[in-house]
């Protein structure tokens, strides 16, 4: 999930996990593409809500 109240447009899950985050020049402001990635890419995606150096990014678990 990603919080675009706080995101500055750092770009940082992009490079961590660019399968499932974009980037919106016209906002500045991170896109979710894939809102639920496969397990497999569950690394990248822990990776990208680590580094957010907004802390904008987190991981909802399914009930």
């Amino acid at each position: 999930m990603a919080d675009l109240g706080l995101c500055q447009g750092h770009q940082m899950c992009t490079g961590e996990a660019p399968d499932v985050f974009a980037f919106d020049d016209d906002t500045d402001l991170v896109v979710v593409t894939l809102e639920h990635p496969d397990e497999s890419l569950r690394p990248q995606v822990e990776s990208a809500v680590k580094y957010c150096p907004a802390m904008a990014l987190s991981i909802e678990e399914e009930a």
